[in-house]
């Protein structure tokens, strides 16, 4: 343990321990040893980055101009990109996610920190004409204040890029609360924003368990939370947040469908499903853990995704070749196990998969087989529940109106895939789909200018494009009256 590097809480200007010096270990899910130590912070600690935050927006950030602002994050992009392998290389020895997708989702990250950047100086309002031409109306967008990022373990910088440059785009300033599971990149991350130049107490990081999450959210004086996770934990902020009557952007679970339409390019289909659930190791909200394939290629389908998923190359997520590495945590791991065992026992026909590999390295390991299930009933657990892992089940439909209702009959609506080669159809089904984003002839493709959020169990709000900025802005009203009019005090006047 004394070797392990120890890390610190980031709190206005200084980097410190926890107020009373408890660590927690960070697992390497390759081997399940304890590789850096974190701080488990206490509410003190929190309401110290709170009040930090506070006097930063107070004192300085809200008036900082946007072209100051969006110099600053031009220059944490430069510093991410330069930094992009060592980087990586933390976030995959912390969560377990293939080297060759966390160096990917660094550059994303700078390349929203850029995008937002060039929003920072153009947070214009609008002028109103009204009924009456003496009074004259217009519109300001201002900062909301201190803002709550609280972050999941399955993608720590680039879910934080979602949240952390429109809110700094925008104004304010943050507190980051990273999940317990992978803490280290946002802690090394925060070293990369004061070499950026940043304001003390802009950018604050507090780490630990939910008790730290519960002091954060629950904090009297923070105006707006943003989080990422699981459904029941977001319904548990919702009603913490609603005691302040605190703003709440949730991102939250998804059951997600992906559509194949008979007319498809199946080499294309097969291979948007293979991304869809089997990327990350299937630990994403937008995993496309449904797949609806119409009869007429039904069998064909499960027949070439369960040769897609034999072959994918599972082991050392450092390791350029691997494709598909462990699962994030212990608990993540049996959870996946005991989804496909259940589904075993109710039905479900097990096509591919549905074991820990073996082998050495997979036994010191969070490993599951890339999993495949057939002839899945659209009511059963597995076509309802999330389970976060590389697990797909796999469904038939007939017709188009079957396919809309089966993918729209679960709580959640993040988003969907759909594969056909005829407009008019994919027009048709993708305005009916139930949720906040469809993808049509591709899977798991993003783009900082462009929105993402769901609706339902899946959350609300949006990060990413312009309307991310939305969540971190308040529109005030200004109205003038130019003329000297004396009025009735005890009527309206409109």
């Amino acid at each position: 343990m004394g070797e392990m590097k120890r890390y610190q809480l980031r709190i206005g200007d200084q980097w410190c321990d926890a107020a009373d010096g408890n660590v927690l270990e960070s697992i390497n899910p390759l081997n399940q040893q304890a590789w850096a130590l974190i701080p488990q912070a206490t509410a003190s600690d929190v309401d110290a980055a709170v009040q930090a935050a506070r006097h930063a927006f107070e004192t300085e950030w809200r008036s900082t101009n946007g072209l100051q602002r969006a110099a600053l994050m031009h220059e944490l992009a430069n510093l991410l990109e330069s930094d992009t392998e060592r980087m990586a290389q933390l976030e995959t020895t912390d969560n377990g996610k293939v080297i060759r997708e966390t160096r990917v989702q660094m550059r994303f990250a700078a390349r929203n920190y850029r995008y937002f950047a060039g929003w920072a100086d153009k947070l214009q309002g609008e002028s109103i004409p009204l009924d009456r031409p003496e009074l004259v109306d217009f519109t300001t967008r201002e900062p909301r204040g201190v803002a709550a990022l609280i972050t999941s373990w399955n993608s720590p910088i680039a879910i934080l890029a979602n949240k952390l440059a429109p809110a700094l785009a925008a104004g304010c300033t943050v507190v980051i609360k990273p999940s317990e599971m992978a803490s280290v990149t946002t802690l090394a991350f925060a070293e990369l924003c004061e070499r950026a130049g940043f304001p003390p107490g802009v950018i604050n990081v507090v780490t630990g368990d939910g008790s730290v999450g519960a002091a954060l959210t629950g904090h009297p004086d923070v105006d707006l939370i943003s989080f990422t996770g699981g459904t029941a934990t977001g319904k548990a902020i919702s009603r913490a947040a609603a005691e302040h009557l605190t703003p709440v952007t949730l991102e939250l679970g998804g059951k997600s469908a992906n559509i194949v339409f008979a007319d498809a390019d199946l080499e294309q289909a097969v291979t948007g499903a293979v991304a869809g659930i089997f990327a990350a190791a299937g630990q994403t909200c937008i995993a496309g853990s449904r797949l609806l394939v119409q009869r007429d290629i039904y069998d064909q389908v499960v027949a070439q995704v369960c040769e897609r998923a034999r072959a994918i190359r599972i082991g050392d997520p450092r390791d350029e070749n691997t494709e598909m590495g462990p699962m994030a945590t212990q608990g993540q791991h049996q959870r996946v196990l005991d989804f496909i065992e259940r589904a075993r026992t109710q039905g479900a026909k097990l096509a591919a998969g549905g074991r820990v590999p073996q082998g050495d390295v997979y036994g010191r390991g969070y490993f599951v087989e890339p999993t495949v299930f057939s002839d899945v009933a659209p009511d059963s657990e597995l076509a309802q529940e999330e389970v976060f892992g590389p697990v797909l089940a796999i469904i038939p439909f007939d017709t188009e109106e079957q396919a809309i209702a089966i993918a729209n009959g679960t709580a959640y609506g993040l988003v969907a895939g759909l594969w056909t080669q005829n407009l008019a159809r994919a027009h048709r089904v993708a305005r009916q789909l139930q949720v906040g984003g469809v993808w049509v002839n591709t899977y798991r493709t993003n783009a900082a200018q462009a929105p993402f959020g769901g609706v339902k169990a899946s959350g609300s709000g949006r990060e990413r494009g312009m309307h991310a900025l939305d969540e971190y802005l308040e529109i005030k009203n200004l109205m003038i009256d130019l003329s000297n009019e004396a009025r009735d005090p005890f009527a309206i006047r409109t």
